[in-house]
């Protein structure tokens, strides 16, 4: 591993509002399912804690960074609770959850693409690598979400756009503009901005990663198919 990277204190400043940022849009999305999904107080609470704080976590651990961040700065567990009460007290009828769910998401996944990048290459992890851990802080949030909230996550559903690849645009972007030495405030921004509206654009105009052709047995073959495992004929 490399160094470690050392930035400026303007730029800690910098991420550490995008991060906040990040944290509050992610615990919206939560709340949002919690209350679509009829939970109370404590469970919009704890799904919009878990949405906003998990992606980050998962990046702490790997690089290597005890206590993760969430559990040293008292800033991101607060700022994700006072999220969570928002929306408890205002929040769009359940019917129409579906829309602000998926755009606080889309922020929260152009946030975290582009600061979970920069943390990793700060911690001396080459542009791969921190592209990589720029894709888990920003997928990882919603799959926690998702699962708590006892749905497949949108990560994993055929039937659902694209979500890792509008993270790993902005991540390899980041990435690439670190390993280059031409990342600036201005250019992270952009490289966010560029996820979120690749994202809105895939939630827009239904664009799903392709799947696997289905098997087509031969002429003349009589053996019988392999039954789908999603149940599908």
């Amino acid at each position: 591993m490399a160094d470690l990277v050392e930035f400026g204190s303007a730029a800690d400043a910098v991420q550490n509002v995008g991060d906040l940022l990040g944290v509050f849009a992610f615990a919206i999305s939560g709340a949002l399912l919690a209350v679509h999904k009829r939970f109370d107080l404590i469970g919009i609470v704890v799904l919009a804690v878990c949405t906003a704080l998990g992606g980050g976590i998962l990046r702490d651990v790997i690089i290597g960074e005890t206590p993760p961040v969430a559990f040293d700065q008292w800033r991101y567990p607060l700022t994700a609770t006072l999220a969570a009460l928002l929306i408890f007290f205002w929040h769009p009828p359940r019917r129409f959850v579906r829309g602000p769910l998926d755009m606080a998401d889309a922020v929260g996944l152009g946030i975290f693409c582009v600061t979970g990048t920069l943390s990793a290459y700060q911690h001396g992890f080459p542009a791969h690598s921190a592209a990589a851990l720029g894709v888990v802080t920003a997928a990882g949030g919603g799959v926690i979400r998702d699962l708590l909230g006892g749905r497949t996550p949108s990560l994993l559903r055929p039937d659902e756009e694209v979500y890792a690849i509008p993270a790993l645009i902005g991540a390899a972007t980041t990435a690439a503009l670190l390993h280059f030495d031409l990342y600036t405030y201005w250019a992270g921004a952009l490289a966010g901005a560029g996820a979120f509206g690749v994202r809105v654009l895939a939630l827009r105009l239904h664009w799903r990663a392709p799947m696997a052709r289905p098997h087509r047995r031969r002429r003349g073959d009589d053996s019988p198919e392999v039954a789908d495992p999603a149940g599908e004929s």
